[in-house]
């Protein structure tokens, strides 16, 4: 299985794009541990990196978007935040429960959603109007 980085996901502006990167790798290892029924111990791993990962990646990504004037600075942030609730639900639900297969689908299916609408739509779109405001 497994997901790597293709550059039509890069939005050209290469901090974010290796913090996009690193997310990826990461996910990948959670892809590459499911198949061999690891999957509940990586994601413990990967909760501890998500933790600290939005946290520092959408500050980055929105100081970036509040020095270029953005347009859609509120709809990105909303998004932003959505996302912090999910990983917190999560966490809030493993920690309860336990690391379960469940917690592990839940995990990848958002990762997955987020890699697909998020980086690859919304962050394309923000890194083409950063681009625009160097011509």
């Amino acid at each position: 299985m497994g997901i790597q980085w293709r550059e039509s996901l890069s939005i050209g502006v290469e901090a974010i794009d290796n913090q996009h990167k690193e997310l990826l790798v990461r996910f990948d290892r959670l892809l590459n541990a499911c198949q061999s029924g690891k999957g509940v111990e990586e994601l413990k791993k990967l909760q501890t990196f998500l933790g600290e990962y939005v946290h520092s990646h959408f500050s980055d990504e929105e100081e970036l978007q509040r020095r270029h004037h953005y347009p859609d600075y509120d709809a990105h942030l909303a998004q932003h935040k959505y996302f912090i609730d999910q990983i917190n639900t999560l966490e809030a639900e493993t920690t309860l429960e336990g690391v379960s297969t469940h917690h592990v689908v839940e995990t990848n299916n958002m990762l997955l959603k987020w890699l697909l609408n998020h980086i690859s739509k919304v962050d394309k779109e923000l890194g083409t109007y950063i681009q625009s405001q160097k011509h």
